[in-house]
């Protein structure tokens, strides 16, 4: 497997602290770039991007070469894993993604059946193409993240058919069929490892888990559904490829982090906006490096209110390891000089 063996970002994953942190952001590549937008009009839809390798290896290189992060995240989507299952999965815009929902043991069981029949032919492949491509492409410090959705997070939207502001759907199901639920988590748990490791055997220096509703979770539901799979996903990952880096983001777990922590082996934890700093630091990074957490608004806010966001998170966080990212993704509004603001306060701090 190809590494960029002097990225700080694998430092700091290994538990070393750096003086400059290393800096990428969580959907770096996307609308909010000229260059982005003017390679999304040469595809008919999304997914298409995503899953031409010659553009999602230029999508993904573009914010690398526009503000010299120190990681490049794989252009893709966490759901290319219903559709590499068979589910109908169409991006539609200013609708935000669209699924024929899975309500149903025979819709789970066909799912089941249509990935065992067509896995040599499946939807990952241009996607490995593309984490082949990109790590060729890169310099040997910067480097190269894949990922998938955790196993609840994809199914909340393999359920409810879209994305939903409470999950109710997903949750429903679990709590009136858990026996049903488990299985599709199951049959993610499977595939979604299975693809980390096509993403770490093709190049990708690390993986990163995300979680996006597994604060929709509360109690004994967050320990079955969020932290009991994830872990059961870095456990497969790691007997294939036993030095894998493994970023985990389970978005809104607050104090259930700790739970979390407990159970399932990451090498960093990613935090959000939300979470209470003074918590983070004395019960989070002292047990793993962790990576964040500036409000994506902050960035869009830009100014003298960004500066102080920026400084905030260094006081937090700068004397152990960590790296610098935002507490989810970047606004598509976000304006470029308001990145460039951001890179230059962070780098200064060193």
């Amino acid at each position: 497997m190809p590494v960029a063996s002097s990225s700080s970002l694998l430092k700091i994953l290994s538990g070393e602290k750096m003086a400059v942190p290393p800096i990428w952001l969580m959907r770096q590549a996307g609308r909010y770039l000229p260059e982005y937008r003017a390679i999304r009009e040469k595809v008919t839809d999304f997914l298409e991007l995503c899953f031409t390798p010659e553009l999602a290896t230029e999508v993904t290189l573009q914010p690398v070469r526009r503000f010299g992060f120190d990681a490049a995240i794989l252009f893709s989507d966490i759901l290319v894993v219903p559709q590499a299952l068979g589910q109908a999965v169409r991006f539609t815009a200013g609708e935000g993604p669209q699924l024929t929902p899975i309500m149903d043991a025979a819709g789970i069981v066909g799912m089941r059946q249509r990935w065992e029949d067509g896995r040599d032919t499946t939807v990952f492949a241009p996607v490995i193409e593309t984490v082949r491509r990109v790590r060729a492409a890169l310099a040997p410090e910067v480097a190269l993240l894949g990922f998938c959705g955790a196993p609840w997070t994809v199914a909340t939207y393999m359920v409810a058919g879209q994305g939903t502001t409470d999950q109710a759907p997903a949750r429903l199901l679990a709590y009136r069929e858990p026996e049903l639920f488990a299985a599709l988590i199951d049959m993610l748990v499977e595939v979604s490892s299975g693809y980390l490791v096509e993403q770490l055997r093709a190049g990708a220096d690390a993986v990163q888990i995300f979680d996006t509703w597994a604060g929709t979770l509360g109690g004994e539901q967050f320990d079955r559904w969020c932290i009991e799979p994830t872990a059961r996903m870095v456990a497969a990952v790691r007997r294939e490829v036993p030095d894998a880096k493994i970023i985990g983001f389970p978005r809104g777990a607050g104090t259930s982090l700790l739970r979390y922590l407990g159970r399932v082996p990451v090498d960093a934890i990613g935090l959000d906006w939300m979470i209470d700093r003074d918590f983070a630091r004395a019960q989070i990074q002292s047990r793993r490096p962790v990576q964040g957490n500036l409000d994506p608004l902050a960035l869009l806010a830009g100014g003298a209110a960004l500066d102080r966001a920026v400084d905030d998170v260094f006081d937090a966080f700068a004397a152990g390891p960590f790296i610098f990212n935002l507490g989810h993704g970047i606004l598509p509004e976000t304006p470029i000089a308001h990145v460039e603001q951001m890179l230059a306060r962070v780098r200064r701090h060193g």
